[in-house]
Parts: C-alpha cells; sequence; structure tokens
C-alpha cells in the first residue's frame, strides 16, 4: 500500500515539476533574455522550488555539504541523476555545465542552459571530442563562473562502475585551475529512470579543492578515488550499500 501511494504522490510531483518549468521559463522569459543574470536567476528559483516540493509532497529532503565554490575553478561531480544538477546549481554563485550537444533542443532547458553559459559538446570519436570541448571551453572564457563537469560522462546508478574519462582531465590542464570534486548519493532516491522517488534524504557533498598542477594520472586518480569513496559514504549513509548491489536497469 505505501509504494502504491507513494508512486502516485511521485507521479504528481513529476507533472507538477515539468509544469513548473513552463510556466518559469515563460514568466522569466523577458529577463532572460535581456541578462544573463535573469537567465540565472530563474533556474535557481526552479531548483529551489523543486527542493521546496520534493521535501513536502514525497518526502525528499536535500542537503548540500561542504563549501560551495567560487571565483574561477573546475567542479568535477558525481551524476546519478537530474536531482544532483539541481543541488549543484542552487548552491554555485554562477554554476555552468558541460552537457550534450542535444540538450540545447529541449523545450525551455536547453535554451536557458544556454543562457546561463552551459558549454553543448558533441559525442563522437574521443580525441575530437575531447579537443573540441576545449576548445569551446576556451571560447566561452568571457562567461566567469563555476564550470562543472561529470567526469564519467552520464549518470550513473548506485552500484554500477563505470570509469572517469580523460576529458575532465584535459580541462584542468587546460584552465589551471583548482578542481573541486563533487561526491552525491541521489541516486538512491531519484533514480536515473523511472517514476518513484524515495523518501529520505539525497546529499551532495563539496570535498577537498585539488590543486593546479598535477600529472594526468595522478590527477585522474585523485579525482576518482575523492568521488568514489565519499559517495559510497554517502550512501551507505542512506542505506543502499554500493558495493553489494548493483542496478541491472543502468
Amino acid at each position: 500500500m505505501f509504494y502504491a501511494i507513494q508512486w502516485v504522490r511521485s507521479l504528481v510531483f513529476i507533472v507538477q515539476m515539468y509544469l513548473a518549468m513552463a510556466i518559469m521559463g515563460v514568466l522569466f522569459l523577458p529577463w532572460a533574455l535581456l541578462h544573463r543574470d535573469g537567465a540565472r536567476h530563474a533556474c535557481k528559483t526552479f531548483c529551489q522550488w523543486i527542493r521546496w516540493t520534493a521535501g513536502w509532497m514525497v518526502g525528499l529532503k536535500s542537503e548540500v555539504r561542504g563549501t560551495p565554490p567560487e571565483g574561477e575553478v573546475l567542479v568535477a561531480a558525481k551524476h546519478q541523476s537530474f536531482l544532483d544538477i539541481l543541488l549543484i546549481f542552487s548552491a554555485l554563485p554562477a554554476g555552468k555545465f558541460i552537457m550534450k550537444r542535444e540538450l540545447l533542443y529541449a523545450p525551455i532547458l536547453g535554451q536557458y542552459a544556454y543562457r546561463i553559459g552551459c558549454v553543448p559538446v558533441n559525442r563522437g570519436k574521443r580525441g575530437k571530442a575531447i579537443k573540441q570541448m576545449v576548445d569551446d571551453v576556451a571560447s566561452g572564457a568571457q562567461n566567469p563562473g563555476q564550470l562543472v563537469i561529470y567526469p564519467q560522462g552520464t549518470r550513473i546508478a548506485p552500484g554500477v562502475k563505470a570509469p572517469y574519462k580523460v576529458g575532465s582531465f584535459a580541462l584542468y590542464d587546460q584552465l589551471q585551475q583548482p578542481c573541486v570534486p563533487v561526491a552525491a548519493n541521489v541516486g538512491v532516491f531519484w533514480p536515473k529512470r523511472g517514476i518513484y522517488r524515495n523518501p529520505g534524504t539525497a546529499v551532495v557533498e563539496f570535498l577537498d579543492p585539488i590543486a593546479p598542477g598535477q600529472s594526468q594520472r595522478e590527477f585522474m586518480t585523485t579525482l576518482q578515488e575523492a568521488v568514489e569513496n565519499q559517495s559510497n559514504v554517502l550512501m551507505k549513509e542512506a542505506g543502499f550499500d554500493p558495493d553489494a548491489t548493483t542496478d541491472p536497469s543502468a
């Protein structure tokens, strides 16, 4: 009975989430077109709305731990679902994401992502895609902020192992900025697929920055260990053992 009720509550929550996206997208559009701050304010308002409604509609609280960085930094985060995007963006002063180019054509979401300075990249041959990403980031350097990349390249469900891609090092090496790792357990509550939302407390945690100047091997090892180890801690805190369970739907 609880599952059925929670599923219905989750469905209602998802419907209102997309309605809110459409309504806010229209209401903020004039300001967003005139100034980047308007687009950023619209996105932050949406993030706060979803965090609030998730709390009372499906019992899903959210928490940001650690110290969100300011200024020009690279943020390399665990990506488990749409919720970690919302939590990270709501915590950063001027966050902008590396995103797949297809999202540019998503109604409302794509247009606002472009306005806040997100960098669209093509998925293709690795070498060519990385070079294009680095070039696109360089061309967008006039839009200061915290550049967020998901080093595994896509959403990874709890319990699933996936390699870290070298694109995160390419940006770290080019930008010569600190890299702030971010751990998460949000996939335990908000899965990468499906309607059902589990009650509980979803967490993203900003970790100690990695200073510029590390070699590729040193950086990739440091980043992966920091993000994976702390994400495992957070998932276990949420009652999920990532070492004992694998999500077959991933």
